[in-house]
């Protein structure tokens, strides 16, 4: 329920009753709902900044638009808190990015008044035309209308939207939200560009109206008289039209107003002072490890650069240009173009590191296979938030990068255990020249392990043996060891004994150690972090061996064959059994079935499903 003291608020159930209130009122309904934003946050954590910048926008556009039979699209959606108190889940809004409460960004399951669903970031042009075409296909009338920042505008996919919808004649609405702030502050051409045109500078075109849009503004996002007047505007124009809005990110809460980063993403805060309650780290977080690795590197070698596609802080790559800061470059959200840019650093004999999250990694696959795979390039990938990543959800798992990498021929593909091998894989990645290399590691805080003793070059393809046993041998990639260690430890105590193996490579496999296992072993069990990939590749390796190896039961654990939900990563982990305790069942489990009624007839099982007899 809404606190005491929001009159306007508590009595807003859908966006109709915005549309009775009077004008006058609207200030004071934005007051409400920007104190009630940062009192829920304070105790949940979520996207904040972002938030508090379009509280108005947000009150103005159900104003002005007749939601939801005019179609509302918010591009990312971390954006879209206010748009849920507005739209029926101001009662559940402490449940946000909680297990089985609402998702942090919009979803269309959700609610009607969330069309279309989001979480990555340049996708609402393109959404909103397809809304409007097949609008008008079907006879129906309304306006489409999307809001994406300055920011998201960087990627490739929105200049392929707002090409197309200029062109169509089409009634789609462009809502530019100006802050001049992502995640990180925005680069590249079209920021200079915004900021010529909120200068007031009287240039006859701009890129907007040379890409066939009526163009208005700016306006500010802050003054709601101003801002429904210009939606009213644009709302009764035929064609494609862009509406510039200025908005400041954090506003109307000053600890957010005074941070650097506006307070985009936070953990339970003070609302008082806006101080988050972060416990103190134990170990450095394995981003921190990856960056200061990354820049030990660099101090020996000048051919190493950084690129990062709007995530430098996320990824590191901002730590590393503080120390080299000609050799760190910020693509803005382009993944794609972060990914061939790399490949032309590379060709000229540089050392690129493209340090991207696993889910915005999808975003540049095409250029990962035809520009770098394909011409064997020395393209470094840094593949931050691999696995699962929590609260944030399904749009930003880091599920699928294993198997996207490990089909590829001539890629290497490692995960370090712990941040020590994290160090270790650096170095490799520097010293390796013979083609694409990758690695992955987690979001989250270390074990706390040694470094003092200077990284390592591992030798490609060599996994290693972490502890020995005669019944079952647990292959463990990346940070999963310390879960089959300690499955390795519940099955000793019922007398079973187990080896547990730092496979450390997908990709190429460490075969004749895995062979040797599966010689030795009743049961091999694979262990990873992702949504197969591993799996599948030491599955393919005993195939097509053709040896004699007995009754073997294999088991294949990974992430499970759907969208992960929000929730804790430990809870998460636990559902897919990839703790101690679902490692160990899978390993009583595949034991029972090497008690067969027929034996001396070698049967391979993957995963829990029906053998197959080979």
């Amino acid at each position: 329920m809404a606190p005491e003291g929001n009159a306007l608020l508590s009595h807003i159930a859908v966006p109709a009753d915005i549309r009775a209130l009077d004008l006058a009122l609207l200030p004071r309904l934005a007051d409400e709902l920007r104190g009630t934003l940062v009192r829920s946050v304070s105790r949940t954590g979520g996207h904040l900044g972002a938030s508090l910048g379009v509280v108005e926008l947000t009150i103005a556009l159900h104003r002005v638009f007749d939601t939801p039979d005019d179609i509302l699209i918010w591009d990312v959606g971390h954006q879209a808190y206010p748009h849920k108190m507005l739209t029926g889940r101001l009662g559940r809004l402490e449940t946000i990015r909680q297990g089985g409460g609402l998702s942090g960004f919009t979803k269309r399951d959700e609610s009607a008044y969330d069309p279309f669903g989001a979480g990555h970031s340049s996708t609402s042009i393109s959404a909103a035309l397809g809304f409007a075409a097949a609008r008008r296909l079907l006879g129906r009338s309304g306006r489409v209308v999307c809001v994406i920042g300055d920011g998201a505008l960087s990627a490739g996919l929105a200049y392929e939207g707002l090409n197309n919808a200029g062109a169509s004649g089409l009634p789609v609405t462009v809502i530019i939200n100006d802050n001049a702030m992502s995640i990180s502050p925005p680069v590249g051409a079209l920021s200079g560009h915004l900021n010529a045109l909120a200068g007031g500078t009287n240039a006859p075109e701009n890129l907007f109206t040379a890409l066939g849009f009526t163009y208005r503004g700016p306006v500010d996002g802050h003054d709601m008289t101003a801002l429904v007047e210009a939606l009213e505007a644009v709302r009764d124009c035929g064609g494609p039209v862009v509406l510039h809005v200025r908005t400041e990110k954090g506003h109307g809460y000053a600890p957010a107003e005074k941070a650097a980063d506006r307070l985009h993403g936070v953990t339970p805060f003070d609302p008082a002072t806006g101080v988050q309650a972060k416990p103190k780290a134990l170990a450095p977080s394995f981003t921190q490890v990856f960056a200061d690795a990354l820049i030990a590197e660099a101090r020996d070698d000048r051919r190493i650069v950084g690129i990062t596609a709007a995530m430098a802080s996320g990824t590191g790559i901002e730590r590393f240009a503080k120390a080299f800061p000609d050799r760190a470059f910020d693509t803005g959200i382009a993944e794609q173009h972060a990914v061939t840019f790399a490949a032309g650093l590379a060709c000229e004999g540089m050392k690129p590191f493209c340090a991207i999250y696993s889910t915005f990694l999808q975003r540049a696959y095409d250029q990962i296979v035809h520009d770098v795979a394909i011409q064997h390039l020395p393209v470094r990938f840094a593949i931050d938030r691999a696995g699962v990543v929590g609260a944030d959800g399904a749009t930003h798992a880091g599920s699928y990068d294993l198997a996207m990498l490990a089909c590829l021929p001539g890629m290497v593909v490692m995960a370090p255990a712990d941040e020590a091998e994290l160090r270790d894989m650096v170095a490799t990645a520097a010293a390796y020249d013979e083609g694409p290399i990758a690695f992955r590691f987690p979001r989250g805080d270390g074990f706390g392990v040694d470094l003092s003793e200077p990284a390592r070059v591992l030798t490609i393809g060599r996994g290693r043996i972490y502890s020995e046993g005669e019944d079952v041998a647990i292959l463990s990639l990346g940070t999963r060891l310390a879960a089959a260690g300690d499955a390795a430890d519940r099955l000793a105590r019922d007398g079973i004994f187990a080896t547990v193996v730092d496979a450390r490579f997908v990709k190429p496999l460490d075969a004749e150690l895995i062979l040797s296992l599966a010689r030795r072993h009743r049961v091999l069990i694979t262990v990873e972090e992702a949504a197969g990939g591993f799996g599948t590749a030491v599955l393919r390796l005993i195939a097509e061996a053709r040896m004699p190896v007995g009754r073997l039961v294999v088991r294949t654990l990974a992430l499970p064959d759907r969208f992960l939900p929000h929730d804790g990563p430990g809870v998460l982990l636990q559902a897919a059994g990839l703790d101690g305790a679902g490692i160990a069942e899978t390993a009583r489990s595949a034991l029972e079935q090497t008690r067969p009624r027929m034996a001396n007839r070698p049967v391979l099982v993957a995963a829990g499903l029906p053998g197959f007899v080979s």
